[in-house]
């Protein structure tokens, strides 16, 4: 099967901006089943770099192609933990990914890589051997609230996040709380929009802020400088 790079969108945005935004989507657009039981979940990711920091600099480059590695949980738990790799691609996003036992993340948290194995998912086997050739290691924790909405047509997937936080202390990654600061100025959050070929009009329509202005710049980058 052929990858499927999507469209992404990002605006910095206030907490008006988001909830005229939010009461429009509202009825036009469903909860993802993973938030529907609080309208929201946490997100918490470890971000890999290399020794020469370049994942940092590609990003502030616009460097295209370029990927990084992260593990993501959710809501603090260690019931799902996964490994992502992202890849960006003129304007478009892919994401890889595949699921790490507790005992692999600990290990990957230490900086140490795993054991050879052919039995590995490619992308695991991919970070193992950067971080032997390369040197990757875990840099930074990006932690948010996130409210997400979905629509069948066009595979359409809105997001708002809530609190961005960073944390520099990687070997909490994994506590129910961890040691963390805003990455951005107060009243800011971030919305991003993901699409496949097309959004429908009557989404596309009721998203129409004069005052939205894109960014270039992930999540990321933002809680590196910020750090």
């Amino acid at each position: 099967m052929a990858e499927k790079y999507r469209h992404e969108l990002k605006y910095v945005c206030n907490e008006m901006e988001l909830s005229v935004i939010a009461g429009r989507l509202a009825p036009l657009m469903s909860i993802d089943k993973n938030a529907r039981e609080k309208g929201s979940y946490n997100i918490r990711s470890l971000y890999f770099e290399d020794y020469y920091n370049t994942c940092f600099q590609e990003n502030e480059a616009g460097t295209d192609p370029r990927e990084k590695f992260r593990i993501r949980i959710y809501n603090g738990s260690t019931k799902r933990i996964s490994l992502e790799l992202k890849k960006k691609e003129r304007g478009k996003t892919l994401k890889e990914a595949c699921p790490l036992t507790l005992e692999q993340c600990r290990m990957l948290m230490k900086g140490i890589p795993l054991p050879v194995s052919s039995q590995y998912d490619k992308t695991l086997q991919k970070l193992n051997l950067l971080m032997r050739t390369r040197l990757m290691r875990p840099s930074i924790i990006v932690d948010y609230d996130r409210v997400p909405y979905v629509c069948k047509d066009g595979n359409v997937r809105v997001t708002l996040d809530r609190n961005v936080s960073s944390s520099v202390y990687v070997s909490e990654f994994l506590n129910p709380q961890i040691r963390k600061r805003p990455i951005l100025p107060a009243g800011k959050h971030i919305l991003e929009v993901k699409y496949d070929e097309f959004i429908p009009d009557y989404i596309k329509d009721n998203m129409e802020l004069s005052t939205l202005r894109q960014t270039a710049f992930s999540k990321f980058y933002l809680c590196r400088i910020y750090k």
